[in-house]
């Protein structure tokens, strides 16, 4: 589970839930008399003590934002009834919202219909807006760009070593034991004046390239990673709130390196945040 990939929306979700908890522990209801009226002998109720209302509003809101936040965890959550769990969970925000609206307005249901001055008290009311918080938080985490960002920034990175030098720690350091660019002579001996190894003529091997200096980044959304061979293959994916190795340049591409290791192709590098 990689806790840094919940976003914005998804705190909305679960600060959402846990008001929605509280609130199954207020009362439901209340009867207000009017002077010279007698009022009945009533105790209110909470959630607890409404089976409907429990399992309809109060836990399967809950229910809704567990299945919302492992969506987002896992990397590849096991669907339920063929349906992502994720979209499971937003449809059951909607229908969570719809039965505490019909709550509120009939609190107590047809056994207290004879009596006009009953009405919603706080556990009603307080579940009604965490009901409705909790469909925002979902709905808006798939379309809002600004609920997309990620819910914990990401921590500062440690300066790479440059390429092929030893690795100080951590993942991914490209190089590792191999010789800086430009740092070995190249076998069979010292070159000649024109070129040609003073041993056997044959030439030295080519001047490197401009050296790469790998560098952490971040990406603002989730991005596919595809293999380094061209196909079109995704081998892994990157989220929000993690940091990436750059390890090489690869036309407008940069060829990244996953915490456990994988390598592939990152094609859209606009707007990545670099460490």
């Amino acid at each position: 589970m990689n806790i840094r990939s919940l976003t914005r929306g998804d705190g909305v979700v679960i600060g959402a839930a846990v008001l929605l908890f509280i609130a199954s522990f207020l009362d439901t209801w209340d009867i207000s008399c009017k002077s010279g009226q007698v009022c009945p002998d009533l105790e209110s109720p909470n959630a607890w003590g409404n089976g409907a209302l429990l399992l309809g509003v109060y836990l399967a809101g809950v229910v809704a934002a567990a299945l919302i936040v492992l969506a987002r965890l896992l990397p590849r959550p096991p669907k339920v009834l063929g349906i992502e769990p994720g979209q499971l969970g937003t449809a059951l925000t909607l229908f969570v919202a719809w039965t505490a609206l019909g709550a509120v307005f009939d609190p107590g249901g047809s056994m207290f219909a004879e009596m006009p001055d009953m009405g919603a008290a706080s556990g009603l009311i307080l579940g009604f807006a965490a009901a409705l918080l909790l469909a925002a938080g979902a709905v808006c985490s798939q379309l809002v760009p600004a609920f997309k960002a990620p819910l914990l920034g990401a921590p500062r990175p440690a300066a790479p070593t440059p390429y092929g030098g030893q690795p100080q720690g951590g993942y991914g350091y490209p190089g590792a034991g191999a010789q800086p660019f430009g740092g070995g002579q190249p076998q069979g001996g010292q070159p000649g004046p024109s070129g040609a190894s003073s041993f056997g003529g044959q030439p030295p091997a080519a001047a490197p390239a401009a050296e790469f200096a790998p560098f952490w980044f971040a990406v603002p959304v989730a991005r596919p990673l595809y293999a380094e061979d061209g196909s079109a293959g995704q081998i892994a994916e990157l989220t929000p709130g993690t940091w990436y190795l750059a390890v090489e340049q690869r036309g407008s591409g940069l060829v990244a390196q996953t915490q456990d290791g994988r390598r592939g192709v990152l094609q859209d590098t606009s707007g990545i945040q670099r460490g």
